[in-house]
């Protein structure tokens, strides 16, 4: 049996739906539009879907709508970003992030630059610095690296930057670390800043406990990465001791 219900249960009934009714025929009867308009499209990183996809970058205008027409003009919007795929809004900022494609392109082009500013310090001519150098490099996607070419292009790296003649780190090469490192690093987690460091200390040590300069090279990769020294000295040890 149901229960019985009273009079306050049906005036409280009867109260509310005006309230409901008259809230749906309120955005019924005005509102806020906006018009996007399409200014560019590319590819980006979609946060929304976790994958590289298309993309338009959207401005728009704001009206203030009356009985679903255009009044009055209530100023620009955006621009954003939308998926192609989505179609989730994003703000513009989300193109800083690189693409899966550009951020491989990135580390490959990072480890390359490590590998040779390392054996520019002085384990170019090192049989295990070589081998070891050759192995890194072959895992980062460099199939085709041989020996031959790594100590031809250690050195040209050597005569375009004076590590022949300067004891520390060259400016020349201090540059190449910074302009290769300096855009990974804020898009790369900290255990994958001290991977690329560790990859190239343990080339620094294939020959044998590091040399001043090898310590110099290793300090100023492990700065563009933005690491602090202290990790640096800690990571260091790390690749020394025996796994």
């Amino acid at each position: 049996m149901l229960p019985e219900r009273g009079p306050n249960d049906r005036k409280a009934r009867i109260s509310a739906r005006p309230v409901s009714r008259g809230r749906a025929l309120c955005r019924r009867v005005i509102g806020m539009h906006t018009a996007w308009d399409a200014v560019g499209d590319g590819e980006f990183f979609c946060p929304a879907c976790g994958g590289d996809r298309n993309y338009q970058r959207l401005t728009g205008r704001r009206r203030f709508v009356l009985l679903g027409l255009p009044v009055v003009p209530r100023g620009a919007a955006g621009p954003v970003i939308q998926c192609a795929a989505c179609q989730e809004l994003s703000d513009p900022d989300v193109l800083d992030h690189p693409t899966t494609t550009r951020l491989s392109a990135m580390l490959r082009d990072a480890v390359h630059t490590v590998v040779l500013a390392v054996l520019s310090a002085g384990g170019a001519t090192a049989r295990p610095a070589l081998d070891t150098a050759i192995g890194t490099l072959r895992a980062a996607g460099y199939d085709d690296c041989s020996e031959e070419q790594l100590v031809a292009l250690v050195a040209a790296l050597a005569a375009d930057t004076g590590r022949a003649t300067e004891p520390d780190c060259a400016p020349g090469l201090a540059i190449e670390l910074h302009e290769a490192l300096g855009p990974l690093a804020p898009h790369l987690a900290p255990a994958g800043r001290e991977a690329l460091l560790l990859q190239g200390a343990r080339i620094a040590l294939a020959d044998g406990p590091y040399t001043p300069a090898e310590r110099d090279v290793l300090a100023t990769a492990g700065c563009a990465l933005t690491i602090c020294s202290e990790d640096v000295t800690r990571l260091l040890a790390t690749a020394r001791t025996p796994s």
